[in-house]
């Protein structure tokens, strides 16, 4: 059985950035909600409470029964997880005063302590807080403070348990994984054996004793997710996987035939289907971001099902979902962020069960996995691409006039990325179609035509993203590429904003 740790999610921004954190040091975790403690799993070696955006003594604020955990394993608390432990013991927790928020240094620690190990003097570390611990428990001992925080870290002095008011988690933390490491594999005792080479021996395992000799449909979308999922699936179970891939007219120009070409050479069997004027036709004067994504959910929904009724006796259902899908579609606070387009709908209406074999992994991982399986480094490295494909890089209503437009551009800006060696230093790319229209000289004439926005990004893991800080002469290129070849354009834009507060797509 695979050992783990469970993170308690709180709701916190930064809670899927402790799995992958904890997943980089080659241990398994889970994220699950701060009131669905597994109980009475054997494979559970350690938990950790994140954040919160709740202050502890809001009526409001999630709690959880620390009987269930307290002297059962050892417990790490982070920011809100660590004014929790403490506040239900009897300490205090108090508003800061002022925000604590942004880079600090451990001005003292306390280095011959376990959680501390290998950290060094005055490392930076990484606030985020509207609440301060002001007070501890007897049995609790600080074990670190900066200048303006007396309480960053404690431990419980008779039981496994310590707290921590920073972000250990978060990149500006310096030796944030350090910590960690110190937490899952000093004090845990995890034994670092999870890889993409387990994960797949145990994963083909489970399909096989999962799906027996069923047939299984799966919906490609030419993306890194569903084509890992497809491989996967094709070496547990062969010939019974079938894949539909289906073209709703939006994809990336001539991304149709050569996203079949490569999953032909990858010896799967693929069905493709042009729906393009089917959704077209449905999707004509609305301009709602929702409403477009929900229609063409919708749409991918009956498409599929009428090619996969097709099939005979087909059983299962795979889908290419990966945990930020499972976990950003409904935060743990109930609000919606936006919706993803392979999570639910399908295996209702189809009465099928549902398979997703990375359902646990975040996108690195999911590449990881990939090379492991030997699928071509092109497929690997592909950007991510939004189910709903240009739609929502078309702020409004769409028409074919307008997807070519952005096809157009978007075909330039990725190409010369390519051409300039940065396509594999970005994580995300793409181009935005305004819908704006501005003045323009073009030869001796005035012209009246629209606008569009560059958009690239860097990231881990989509969770938080960076604007991608290209070369002027890169940009300037691009940007005469796509006035002088596209028709229809004549100003073009460079979106610098970072997420958060914004999001990687516009829509």
């Amino acid at each position: 059985m695979q050992e783990k740790i469970i993170i308690l999610d709180f709701g916190s921004q930064t809670t899927q950035l402790i799995g992958r954190r904890v997943r980089e040091l080659d241990t398994y975790c889970e994220i699950v909600p701060y009131n669905k403690f597994p109980k009475e799993d054997p494979s559970v070696k350690g938990v950790i409470l994140s954040g919160s955006p709740f202050s502890v003594y809001d009526d409001a604020a999630f709690k959880v029964n620390m009987e269930e955990i307290w002297g059962k394993y050892p417990i790490l608390g982070i920011c809100y997880g660590a004014q929790f432990i403490s506040y239900v013991n009897g300490g205090k927790v108090e508003p800061a005063g002022t925000r604590e928020y942004g880079r600090a240094h451990l001005a003292s620690l306390d280095s011959g302590n376990i959680l501390f190990k290998g950290v060094r003097n005055n490392s930076q570390v990484w606030m985020s807080h509207g609440d301060t611990i002001t007070a501890i428990p007897d049995n609790f001992k600080i074990i670190a403070s900066t200048d303006k925080v007396a309480i960053a870290a404690y431990e419980v002095t008779d039981a496994k348990v310590w707290g921590v008011q920073f972000h250990p988690e978060v990149f500006h933390t310096e030796d944030g994984t350090q910590i960690l490491k110190n937490f899952v594999v000093d004090v845990c005792g995890c034994k670092q054996d999870w890889s993409p080479a387990s994960f797949i021996e145990s994963t083909v395992a489970e399909l096989k004793a999962q799906l027996g000799d069923d047939k299984v449909v799966l919906g490609l979308s030419g993306g890194v997710d569903s084509s890992v999922a497809a491989v996967l699936l094709h070496k547990a179970i062969g010939g019974n996987l079938t894949c539909i891939f289906v073209d709703h007219g939006m994809l990336r120009k001539n991304e149709y035939a050569n996203v079949l070409n490569d999953y032909k050479c990858l010896g799967l069997n693929v069905i493709g289907v042009d729906a393009s004027e089917k959704f077209f036709s449905e999707l004509a004067g609305v301009s709602e971001p929702e409403a477009k994504r929900k229609i063409i959910g919708k749409g991918f929904i009956d498409v599929f099902d009428v090619e996969a009724h097709k099939i005979k006796d087909v059983k299962w259902l795979a889908q290419g979902t990966i945990y930020p899908d499972c976990i950003e579609s409904l935060s743990i606070t109930g609000t919606v962020i936006k919706s993803h387009h392979n999570v639910g709908g399908l295996p209702e209406k189809m009465n099928l069960k549902l398979c997703e074999p990375l359902r646990l992994l975040f996108k690195d991982e999911v590449r990881r996995v990939g090379r492991e399986l030997g699928m071509p480094e092109h497929l690997i490295k592909r950007h991510p691409f939004p189910g709903p494909g240009l739609a929502v890089r078309i702020l409004g209503d769409i028409t074919p006039e307008k997807v070519r437009i952005l096809q157009d551009a978007d075909d330039i800006f990725i190409q010369g990325l390519r051409d300039w060696d940065l396509y594999d230093q970005v994580w995300q790319a793409g181009v935005i179609l305004l819908p704006v229209q501005s003045v323009g000289v073009m030869g001796d004439e005035r012209t009246y035509e629209r606008a569009v926005a560059l958009r690239a990004v860097t990231s881990t893991d989509a969770m938080t993203a960076d604007w991608a800080h290209l070369p002027y002469e890169f940009l300037g290129k691009v940007s005469n590429d796509i006035i002088n070849k596209v028709k229809g354009v004549n100003r073009v834009t460079y979106d610098i904003s970072s997420k958060p507060p914004a999001t990687i797509e516009w829509e």
